[in-house]
């Protein structure tokens, strides 16, 4: 995972900022008589789940005030539960009223991701690991990706530079897949393989690489593949692993499973923040 630095969570709120303010600022709270006035709020839990994006949270109401003082309650990748406080802030109202949205939508955003890959992770046994994929939200995959780790899970590949990853449409493109992954295997970089059949399997057996994926198999046919691999490559399954299945998926004895809906369908962590 690329570093989660502040230099990188004030570059994007500053951005999600900068959208909810163009072109005239907050103009509902230009209205309010004494917005100067420092006051406090509370940001509280609406559900049980697990923590992420504080950091994010708190670089909001900073970069609208540099008077905010923002006190952490709990931690990332802490359980908390519902109707429990979160942060407190204490700020001038203006900081507080224009901050509020984007600060929630960092922290509800990452929280709802750590919270589903949480429910994930205790599914499955010990020796199986969930690892996210790069169905992120465009600009925010390090955000996310970090949320994922708060969750429990394990980092894949950040970007199309990091591994090599041969897919269907590699194969279909490339037309020989032995090749392929002989020329891969030359770059000295970490290879996995995608394979959706035996006969795929077979034709890449005996060749010295990392990592098999096996896509969107049943789960019998994903043992046989086990089976004849030997144990001579790390194993991930990926392909519509839900709460339902994943259990049955880590029972086959795989290394890794690989879960896009931990980004890309994570539901928002409920909060509210609330002047007192």
């Amino acid at each position: 995972m690329h570093k989660l630095n502040q230099s990188y969570i004030k570059f994007v709120v500053r951005k999600a900022l900068e959208e909810d303010l163009r072109p005239r600022g907050d103009i509902t709270t230009d209205l309010i008589a004494s917005k100067d006035e420092i006051i406090k709020a509370q940001i509280i839990a609406k559900q049980d789940g697990v923590l992420a994006g504080l950091e994010f949270c708190k670089t909001a109401f900073k970069l609208i005030g540099s008077e905010a003082v923002f006190t952490k309650k709990i931690s990332d990748g802490k359980k908390i539960k519902k109707n429990k406080v979160i942060a407190i802030i204490k700020a001038k109202k203006k900081t507080i009223l224009t901050a509020e949205r984007t600060a929630l939508n960092f922290l509800n955003h990452a929280s709802g991701i750590a919270t589903i890959t949480n429910k994930f992770v205790k599914k499955i046994s010990k020796k199986t690991k969930i690892c996210c994929t790069r169905k992120t939200t465009p600009n925010l995959r390090t955000l996310e990706k970090y949320a994922v780790k708060k969750g429990g899970a394990h980092n894949h590949r950040y970007n199309l530079s990091d591994e090599i990853l041969i897919k269907d449409n590699h194969i279909s493109a490339s037309n020989n897949l032995r090749e392929l992954v002989k020329k891969a295997i030359k770059t000295k970089k970490i290879v996995t393989v995608e394979i959706e059949s035996i006969n795929q399997l077979k034709q890449i057996m005996g060749l010295k690489f990392k990592r098999i994926l096996f896509d969107n198999m049943s789960s019998s046919q994903l043992k046989k593949c086990l089976k004849f691999c030997k144990n001579k490559y790390q194993t991930e399954y990926s392909g519509n692993a839900t709460l339902k299945n994943i259990k049955q998926i880590s029972k086959t004895g795989i290394n890794r499973i690989s879960v896009g809906a931990i980004t890309h369908s994570a539901k928002s962590f409920d909060t509210t923040l609330l002047i007192r």
